[in-house]
């Protein structure tokens, strides 16, 4: 899911923060940010994730999810105050990679500063960069700020597919019947 700041009218020159790709080093914040969303997202308990876990994740290996992050100055002292949490995909049809920003979110104190339009031009210029054709998302239906941001930059709702899923018991039921 993804979250954008409230006041979406900002120019690019209000811009204070830097985007960078996460460090090893930001996993303490980008947990607390990922627990902040789910907050927003009415779903406070939700989050199984651990610091460990999202080490492994992103710094692992063979990191099959990605995170930029956006730092700025708050109460006099630099943090990271965004994220995007991403990952690639395949379209069959196209025949190469695409973008799926997972999660995109800054903390309350910085919206309105176009932080979060900045994470996401980013990752549209990472995808077009890398060759990609396609940059997908989803939006929890009542968040209108965050759905008319994405009109204004050209995004269109997919509005002919239902997303779908298989998770705890009906996940495992599934398996077990393969």
């Amino acid at each position: 899911m993804t979250d954008l700041p409230d006041n979406t009218a900002t120019t690019d020159a209000a811009v204070l923060g830097t985007v960078r790709a996460a460090t090893p080093a930001d996993v303490p914040a980008i947990l607390d940010l990922i627990h902040q969303l789910a907050v927003y997202e009415k779903e406070p308990d939700a989050v199984n994730n651990t610091e460990a876990m999202l080490h492994d994740h992103l710094f692992g290996n063979n990191p099959r999810v990605f995170c930029h992050v956006i730092d700025d100055v708050v109460d006099g002292d630099p943090q990271v105050v965004g994220i995007a949490v991403w990952f690639e995909t395949y379209s069959t049809w196209e025949g190469v990679h695409g973008i799926w920003l997972e999660d995109l979110f800054v903390i309350p104190a910085m919206r309105g500063r176009g932080h979060g339009k900045k994470l996401l031009l980013h990752l549209a210029g990472l995808a077009v960069d890398r060759g990609y054709t396609r940059y997908e998302w989803t939006v929890l239906d009542w968040n209108t700020p965050s759905i008319e941001f994405y009109a204004s930059l050209g995004a269109v709702p997919m509005d002919e597919w239902t997303n779908y899923r298989l998770d705890g018991d009906a996940l495992r039921h599934a398996a077990a019947r393969s």
